[in-house]
């Protein structure tokens, strides 16, 4: 094993690895912050941040629904209904996944 090899697989390693990866999460946050102080917030603009986090959920949850089939939907179902009517996240999600834990128990 050369010299940096060895270094690369010793705990050290491992350190730089998470000490890397921690540099470049904090620079793309403060990146996304200098670059939108820049930017005029319009209304237009506004409507797009706001409906950006439900976009992203929707993104990360969607793949792994249609994998699991219809008990995923049933519980996203219950999880937007419930959210829907308190506006209470938290809620939501408890529903979601109390509905896939009841339909999965009865599989």
């Amino acid at each position: 094993m050369s010299g940096f090899s060895a270094f690369i697989a010793s705990p050290w390693g491992s350190a730089l690895a998470i000490a890397a990866m921690a540099l470049i999460t904090f620079l793309c946050r403060i990146g996304g912050l200098v670059l939108m102080s820049h930017v005029r917030i319009t209304p237009r603009i506004e409507r797009g941040l706001r409906a950006l986090p439900g976009s992203i959920i929707v993104a990360t949850i969607l793949p792994a629904a249609l994998d699991s089939g219809w008990p995923a939907f049933a519980a996203l179902g219950a999880a937007v209904a419930v959210m829907a009517t308190t506006r209470v996240d938290i809620l939501g999600l408890a529903a979601g996944l109390g509905a896939l834990s009841v339909i999965r128990a009865f599989l």
